[in-house]
């Protein structure tokens, strides 16, 4: 069966109506690639070309490679503090609550973390937290939120793939979770969360419980965001670059449905949504942790110039 694409025909977010059939070598072309026959492997996965006139093979950047554990420790630390000043660009701090986290790669049950009452926009290297499976401090000496211990710390052991998590209060996402459903797949972006999101359906308060955490991360499963109802956001990833990427696209596509479905309200006009197949043909470009480690390096790198590296101390 050809990729297809299909519209919302306005009775419920079930019925769809065929708008249009792309042909099967379309979504080949796209996807596999004629463009990219000659690129190395990263550059093919990633979507780069690099082939100079002069002969040369340009690469996409990947994640670097380590000399010692402890190279790749500061490495995580530096990006977790870069990503929390990222977090407040965005304008996803509220008081003290929101978390991100990064497993140590030497103490690989411990995580770090933000201190508990220090703003996103000030945070440094030296600032973070380090705490065991137990919750207990090991480095710093600044409590941590008990909320980010007892949802991260219960992610962090149900996914040992997984070594970051991000979770904050987002406008958007605010506005779009309490309809407590998962996000329509409805453009290029958002086809990196197809089939690899859920939501969470219910509210018990602020999650002071180990056991509601362990209940989140058995809502996650294998995915790499959830929806929590009358909460806020949560994307985990193989690293802390992709996870804080893939909260700000999450956020951004929760912004995009709002203004979907209200200029859809108003205007009568029907909203496009990705086929599944279609969405599955995406995903391979969009959804892969590799690539969302590569879209969080503008913003590192911006972070990096607009504090003239400060926040690495």
């Amino acid at each position: 069966m050809a990729p297809s694409i299909v519209a919302s025909n306005g009775a419920s977010n079930n019925e769809h109506v065929l708008v249009t059939e792309p042909s099967k070598s379309h979504a080949k072309d796209v996807y596999s690639s004629g463009t990219l026959k000659g690129e190395d492997n990263n550059n093919q996965r990633l979507g780069g070309m690099g082939r100079a006139k002069d002969g040369r093979q340009l690469k996409v950047r990947s994640y670097p490679k380590f000399d010692s554990l402890e190279e790749e420790r500061l490495y995580r630390k530096q990006h977790l503090a870069a990503a929390y000043r990222v977090f407040a660009n965005c304008v996803y701090d509220e008081g003290v609550a929101g978390h991100i986290s990064v497993r140590d790669p030497i103490l690989t049950d411990h995580f770090w973390l933000n201190p508990l009452s220090k703003h996103f926009s000030e945070i440094c290297v030296s600032d973070l937290i380090l705490v065991d499976e137990d919750g207990q401090v090991v480095v710093g000496d600044e409590p941590i939120n008990v909320a980010a211990f007892a949802i991260h710390s219960e992610i962090h052991k149900a996914r040992p793939d997984v070594h970051a998590a991000c979770h904050a209060h987002s406008i958007y996402g605010k506005a779009f979770l309490v309809f407590g459903r998962k996000l329509d797949i409805m453009t290029q972006d958002s086809t990196r969360f197809w089939k690899s999101h859920s939501v969470y359906p219910q509210f018990g308060g602020v999650v002071f419980d180990r056991e509601e955490g362990k209940r989140i991360a058995q809502h996650l499963g294998d995915g790499k965001a959830i929806i929590l109802q009358n909460h806020g956001l949560l994307t985990v990833g193989e690293t802390v670059d992709a996870a804080a990427f893939y909260f700000i696209s999450m956020d951004k596509a929760c912004q995009v449905q709002l203004l979907v479905e209200a200029a859809e309200q108003r205007s009568g006009h029907k909203k496009t949504i990705v086929s599944d197949e279609e969405a599955e043909y995406s995903y391979a470009q969009t959804g892969s942790q590799a690539k969302g480690w590569l879209h969080f390096q503008p913003y590192y790198d911006q972070i990096l110039a607009k504090t003239k590296r400060s926040f690495l101390r």
